[in-house]
């Protein structure tokens, strides 16, 4: 056998030996954390899958499936008919904290102006005030909000009941800005198991959703100097305005199918962007390996920094979701995630992880701005992470989401027949263009919304303006029940079939 494959079976070899139904997710850490740990390094060429799938006894699917993930991260790269090779691009050493082992923002309801500033500019066509004759909202397919009958009620009051019989007095005084400490090592263990991220408790701060992890940054950015953010087009205009409320201007830096172009970021004079790689809101793609690589080297260059929103990157419906950018280097990605897709965004509950460069001045303004999240709702989320509620309740939005997306993609193709669904099988919303001979988009939403259908156009998302006639939408599925997301479709090719 060859060095390079002697050195892989000998790193692999306890994942081969997990039980067989995580034996392809240890196989993916286990390689994942060799890359990032410097024990395979840049330029290594792997064995063959079926090379490596004898010599470690496991079957060669296990294999192509770790490669191909790991690919689409881009911790390994793969040159057709030359093999496959440790890429260049994961810098995850922590300067000797090792990995722990074990959202989201509220999208945008308005459009902004597209410039510098994120100033809102209005109601989009689905909601703008028609005076007191005004059709009410039957069915709302804005995308960004869960179904909120799916909270554990049950489950969570147990959590509550068991933290309260124990929890000791002095623990209710005023806890460490950061978070307590059980819940900073259970985030830090689920999010090094289901996202692939670099999460040192140390490093993870608790804050109250994704909105005050932005501020938290923005703040601080601004305090270093910068005078603007970059953000993605499309992308989430809630970015802009949250940016904005800490004195920086916002960037519109444009999207094309695998993420972020380069040469507009170059030129962009940024130094800070934000950015949703591994489900981009609102397109549905994933960025390539290569446009995250290039991400993180214009970072590195320019001393800059990146946030990564993963406001929903545990609903894949299709595949294992592919892992968060922040494992490829941990110094340069300030990495925010909630509660508010899996459980109730009501109960303001989200964390970021900061590069260490950033992290006392993150810690003092999150104590400055507010002495910490409540340390009972804290302790609570602790325990439900801790005790497996919340892998379970993830399971139980993966399911009952998975089949509202079913729903529409057979409604649309009943009732709006060549309508086309971009992105891929993830989340809780999907690209929708419907071709233009239903109707020009102007009227085509005004017919909707008469009919008492709230619909959102994507161009309320981005700078471009399409003129080729199609409507293209932003269609959220995952707080309607399949009957209302037929019955919602059905409604609108009717009234748009009216004229």
């Amino acid at each position: 056998m060859s060095s390079h494959g002697q050195a892989a079976w000998e790193l692999l070899l306890p994942a081969a030996a997990a039980p067989a139904r995580r034996r392809g997710r240890a196989l993916q850490e286990a390689l994942r954390e060799a890359v990032r740990s410097g024990r395979l390094a840049a330029g290594t060429r792997l064995p063959s899958t079926r090379a490596l799938a004898a010599d470690l006894g496991v079957s060669r699917g296990l294999v192509t499936e770790a490669y191909e993930q790991l690919t689409a991260e881009g911790y390994l790269r793969s040159d057709r008919g030359a093999g496959t090779w440790v890429g260049d691009a994961a810098r995850g050493r922590t300067g000797g904290t090792p990995a722990r082992g074990g959202g989201t923002v509220a999208q945008g309801t308005d459009p902004v102006t597209r410039a510098r500033g994120a100033v809102a500019r209005g109601a989009g066509p689905a909601t703008r005030a028609r005076g007191s004759g005004a059709p009410a909202v039957r069915v709302d397919f804005r995308p960004g909000t869960p179904d909120l009958s799916l909270f554990p009620r049950a489950a969570w009051s147990a959590a509550q009941r068991a933290v309260l019989s124990r929890l000791p007095h002095p623990a209710l005084g005023y806890p460490d800005p950061r978070g307590v400490p059980e819940l900073r090592e259970a985030l830090a263990g689920m999010l090094t198991r289901r996202r692939g991220v670099v999460a040192d408790p140390e490093r993870l701060v608790v804050c109250s959703g994704v909105a005050q992890a932005s501020t938290l940054l923005g703040f601080v950015l601004r305090a270093r100097g910068l005078d603007a953010v970059g953000i993605e087009d499309p992308g989430s205009p809630e970015h802009g305005r949250l940016f904005a409320s800490t004195g920086l201007d916002t960037v519109w830096l444009p999207l094309d199918e695998e993420g972020l172009r380069t040469e507009p970021l170059a030129a962009s004079g940024v130094r800070a962007v934000v950015v949703t790689p591994s489900h981009q809101f609102p397109s549905g793609i994933i960025w390539s390996a290569e446009r995250r690589a290039a991400l993180l080297d214009w970072a590195r260059a320019v001393d800059g920094y990146v946030l990564e929103d993963d406001y929903d990157g545990d609903f894949r419906y299709d595949r294992a979701p592919v892992g968060a950018l922040q494992g490829l280097d941990p110094e340069r990605v300030v990495y925010a995630g909630s509660v508010s897709k899996s459980l109730a965004p009501g109960l303001r509950l989200g964390w970021m992880l900061v590069p260490e460069a950033l992290l006392a001045e993150v810690v003092e303004r999150k104590r400055t701005m507010d002495l910490g999240n409540p340390v009972l709702d804290q302790a609570v989320l602790a325990e439900f992470v801790t005790r497996g509620a919340y892998d379970r309740q993830l399971r139980r939005c993966q399911r009952a989401y998975r089949e509202r997306r079913d729903a529409l993609l057979s409604a649309l193709a009943e009732h709006l027949p060549g309508t086309g669904v971009s992105g891929i099988a993830a989340g809780l919303h999907v690209i929708a263009r419907v071709p233009g001979r239903y109707g020009p988009p102007e009227r085509f939403l005004a017919r909707s919304a008469e009919a008492g259908v709230a619909l959102r156009p994507l161009e309320e998302y981005g700078t471009a303006r399409p003129g080729d006639g199609d409507v293209r939408l932003v269609i959220g599925y995952a707080h309607l029940s399949p009957s209302v997301v037929t019955a919602g479709i059905r409604r609108v090719a009717e009234a748009v079939a009216r004229g």
